[in-house]
């Protein structure tokens, strides 16, 4: 069958979904959060860039306020209440409260069990939980009061269980069961609650580790897509959780690992 010019259909920009709304994005900083903040300024959100590493935090805005993106860096500590409360009030000043939230903000310490000391287990669980907890309910008040609202957490695949990361799949594990609970009590505002669950991703911290070739390769392997993954395949995945198509998705965990889940 021949296919004439008038039947091809030449494809269409899609209008920015976020315009308008204020997304705060934690570990902004980081190889994953910068990514999740320029897709997610892309489609209109004005962007917090939120990071303990506050000169970081204001080098990726200024990149992304010169791509044309609206953002602003903010120093926070995910583990200071304070810290969270103050850039959570300065994000709500930039619009009409804050719509969207997304918690990147974590980090492994990798050690077997019987060599895994208290602080790498209270670091860990600190920041990956604790620090999505207190950002959760940091914004929860104005999303409540705006009846609207995007919260959306990384978890990993981690959370399944990994050899030598007893702290980090703990941690992870509890950011699913948080997002359940939160999705549970939150939706009744019109509040959604969700998890992205990454597996291997190429960041600059991931190829930085000492056994990265053979974590890749493994990857490669055991994933159903032989590659890895890219920050931009997650960060798609969130601007889904953060966009009005989710609106009826809650207490979900989206597993970007290529298909490889044990």
């Amino acid at each position: 069958m021949e296919v004439s010019e008038t039947n091809v259909s030449t494809p269409v920009a899609e209008p920015p979904t976020l315009t308008g709304q204020v997304a705060i994005v934690t570990g902004g900083a980081g190889g994953l959060g910068r990514v999740i903040a320029r897709e997610l300024g892309r489609a209109g959100a004005t962007v917090v860039v939120a990071d303990v590493a506050d000169q970081a935090a204001k080098t990726v805005a200024d990149d992304l306020v010169a791509a044309g993106i609206a953002a602003t860096p903010r120093a926070v500590d995910v583990t200071d209440p304070d810290s969270v409360a103050a850039m959570v009030e300065g994000a709500a000043r930039l619009g009409s409260g804050v719509q969207i939230l997304v918690n990147t903000a974590g980090f492994p310490m990798d050690r077997p069990l019987v060599t895994m000391d208290d602080d790498a287990w209270h670091r860990v669980l600190s920041v990956c939980l604790y620090g999505t907890f207190a950002c959760c309910r940091a914004v929860a008040p104005l999303m409540i009061e705006q009846r609207y609202g995007r919260i959306i957490n990384l978890a990993s695949r981690a959370y399944l269980g990994n050899p030598g990361q007893a702290n980090y799949s703990a941690a992870k594990a509890g950011v699913i069961g948080l997002t359940k609970a939160l999705a549970k009590e939150l939706g009744r505002h019109e509040i959604t609650v969700n998890a992205v669950a990454p597996g291997i991703v190429a960041t600059e911290t991931v190829a930085a580790h000492p056994k990265f070739e053979a974590i890749a390769q493994r990857a490669r392997s055991e994933n159903s897509v032989r590659r890895l993954g890219e920050p931009e395949d997650v960060a798609h995945a969130v601007a889904y959780f953060a966009s009005p198509a989710s609106s009826f998705v809650t207490g979900d965990v989206l597993h970007v690992s290529g298909g490889r889940f044990g």
